[in-house]
C-alpha cells in the first residue's frame, strides 16, 4: 500500500496570462475584424471610450478664413445669399428642399416576377414559375435539379414533373434570353433559340446558326480546348463556318444574370503607407486605421474616489479598458516595426517594381527584431502596406531566393513577374514554351529547372504553349 507524499519540483513553465491571450489574438485580426472586436468591447465595456478627432490646424485654418470672409460680406449680400439657399423660403420653398433620392433597381427577382404578373399563367403555373424563380442562383442559373425542387412541395398539391417543366418553359421565355438554364450549354441553347439578329449578325447565316447550335449542345469541352481542326472535324463544318460560328458564341452571354448582380465591393485598408522621405523610403501608421480609445474620465473619477473594494465589478472593467487600449498600441507597434523591417530589406522593390523584389523569409524579420517567427506571421496575415505600386499584403514581400549566375539571388516573385511579361509580349502565333521561357531567364542571369518554369506558370493561371497557340489560332 503506498502512502501518500508531498514533493517539490522546480521547473520552468510559460503562463499565457488574459492580457497575453488578448495581445495575440489582436494582433492576428485584421483591421476590418479589430474594428469589429473594439466596437463590441466599446458596446460591453462603459469604462472605455473613442476618442473624438480633433479638428486639425487646417481645418482649424479654413474655419477662420471663411468667417473672415463672411464677415467682410456686406450684410444685404449676406441675407440674399441666405434667401437662396434651399429650404430658406427663397429661390427654393421649404417643402422641395431634399431632393429626390435615387431609384433603387429592380434585382433579377423582382425582374421576373414583373413580367410574370403580366403573363396570363394559371395561378398554379404562377406558383411554380415563382417558385423556380427564388432558385434562380445570381448567374441566373438554376440551382436545384427539378426532381429535387419537386420532392420540396407539399403532398397535398399533388405536384407533377410535367407542370414543373412547363413552369421552368415558362421562365426560359423572359427576359433576359438564357435565363432559368441549368448548365452553360443549356444558357447558350437558349440564346441560339430565336437569336436578335441585330445584335448577333452572324446567325442570320443557318450553316453558321446551325453549327454553333452543334458547338453548344455537344462540343463545348472541345471547344474550351481551341483545337479547331478537331472541332471542325467532329462537328462537320469548314474552317469559315466554324469561325463564324465561333465569333457568334463569343457574343452570347454565358451568365444571363449579371447585370441584375452587384459585386461586393474588395478593397484593403491599408495598415501602413509607405513614402519616400529625404532618409528614403519610410514606413508610416495609416491614422484612419489606428482607433483612437481613452479611459472614460467621468467613470474614472468617480472610481478614484471610492475605495478599492467598492465597485469590484467596476474596477474590473477599468483593467480590462487599460488592457485593451495597451494591446492595441501594442498592436500598431509592432506592425510598424515589422513594415519599416521590410521595407528596409525591399528597397529595390519600391524603387523599380516588382521586378526587383528580393528575397525574404520570416526568419530575417524576427531576428532582425528579436522577435519570434509566428509573431512576425501574425503581424504581416492580412494587414495590408500602400507601396508606389499599389496596395500589398505584407505577405507578399516574403519568398524564397532563386540563384543567378552572379552569385546573387533573387525572390521568386520576380521571376513570376518576368514570365508574366514574357508571355505578354510573345507572338500569339509562336507562344513561348516553358523550355524557351526557361532560356529567356538564363540569358538575364537567372538559372532555373523547366519544372520550375511550369510551376511558376500555373501559379500564375497561364496556360500552356500548346493550349495559347490553339486558343490564338481560333479567334
Amino acid at each position: 500500500m503506498t502512502r501518500p507524499i508531498l514533493e517539490l519540483r522546480p521547473g520552468q513553465h510559460l503562463t499565457l496570462t488574459p492580457q497575453l491571450q488578448q495581445s495575440i489574438r489582436l494582433l492576428q485580426l485584421s483591421t476590418l475584424d479589430l474594428e469589429a472586436e473594439i466596437s463590441q468591447v466599446l458596446a460591453e465595456n462603459p469604462l472605455l471610450d473613442r476618442e473624438d478627432e480633433p479638428a486639425t490646424a487646417e481645418d482649424r485654418a479654413e474655419s477662420e478664413r471663411e468667417s473672415s470672409v463672411q464677415d467682410d460680406e456686406p450684410a444685404a449680400e449676406r441675407e440674399t445669399a441666405i434667401d437662396e439657399m434651399p429650404g430658406s423660403g427663397g429661390v427654393y420653398p421649404d417643402d422641395d428642399a431634399s431632393l429626390p433620392e435615387a431609384a433603387r433597381p429592380d434585382t433579377l427577382r423582382e425582374h421576373l416576377l414583373g413580367q410574370l404578373a403580366l403573363t396570363r399563367a394559371a395561378p398554379r403555373d404562377a406558383a411554380l414559375a415563382s417558385l423556380l424563380i427564388d432558385e434562380l442562383d445570381e448567374n441566373g442559373y438554376l440551382g436545384s435539379p427539378l426532381d429535387e425542387i419537386l420532392g420540396w412541395l407539399p403532398a397535398e398539391m399533388e405536384p407533377d414533373m410535367d407542370e414543373l417543366r412547363a413552369a421552368l418553359s415558362l421562365l426560359q421565355s423572359f427576359d433576359p434570353v438564357g435565363i432559368g438554364a441549368r448548365d452553360m450549354a443549356e444558357c447558350l441553347q437558349l440564346q441560339l433559340r430565336n437569336p436578335d439578329l441585330t445584335l448577333l449578325p452572324e446567325a442570320a447565316d443557318p450553316a453558321v446558326l446551325a453549327c454553333a447550335r452543334r458547338i453548344c449542345a455537344e462540343h463545348l469541352p472541345l471547344l474550351a480546348t481551341g483545337n479547331a481542326a478537331r472541332l471542325c472535324a467532329a462537328v462537320g463544318c469548314d474552317e469559315t463556318t466554324f469561325r463564324a460560328a465561333h465569333s457568334l458564341i463569343l457574343r452570347l452571354e454565358p451568365r444571363p444574370g449579371r447585370a441584375w448582380t452587384v459585386p461586393a465591393a474588395e478593397y484593403a485598408v491599408p495598415d501602413v503607407i509607405v513614402r519616400k522621405t529625404r532618409r528614403g523610403w519610410q514606413a508610416t501608421l495609416n491614422s484612419a486605421a489606428v482607433p483612437r480609445l481613452q479611459i472614460n474620465g467621468l467613470y474614472a473619477q468617480m472610481l478614484g474616489n471610492q475605495k478599492e473594494s467598492a465597485h469590484a465589478g467596476l474596477q474590473a472593467q477599468l483593467q480590462q479598458a487599460k488592457w485593451m487600449i495597451r494591446n492595441v498600441e501594442q498592436r500598431f507597434d509592432t506592425i510598424l516595426r515589422v513594415s519599416q523591417a521590410i521595407v528596409e530589406r525591399q528597397t529595390a522593390f519600391f524603387s523599380q517594381g516588382p521586378a526587383a523584389m528580393r528575397p525574404l523569409i520570416l526568419k530575417d524579420i524576427a531576428g532582425e527584431l528579436g522577435l519570434h517567427e509566428s509573431t512576425i506571421s501574425r503581424a504581416t496575415t492580412q494587414k495590408y502596406m500602400l507601396t508606389p505600386f499599389g496596395t500589398l499584403e505584407l505577405k507578399r514581400f516574403f519568398g524564397t531566393g532563386v540563384s543567378t549566375e552572379g552569385g546573387d539571388a533573387t525572390s521568386a516573385t520576380a521571376v513570376q513577374t518576368y514570365i508574366r511579361q514574357m508571355v505578354a509580349d510573345e507572338n500569339r502565333a509562336k507562344p513561348l514554351s516553358d523550355s524557351q521561357i526557361m532560356q529567356k531567364l538564363a540569358d538575364q542571369g537567372i538559372v532555373i529547372a523547366r519544372r520550375t518554369v511550369a510551376k511558376y506558370r500555373e501559379a500564375l493561371r497561364i496556360a500552356p504553349a500548346a493550349l495559347r497557340k490553339a486558343q490564338a489560332s481560333a479567334r
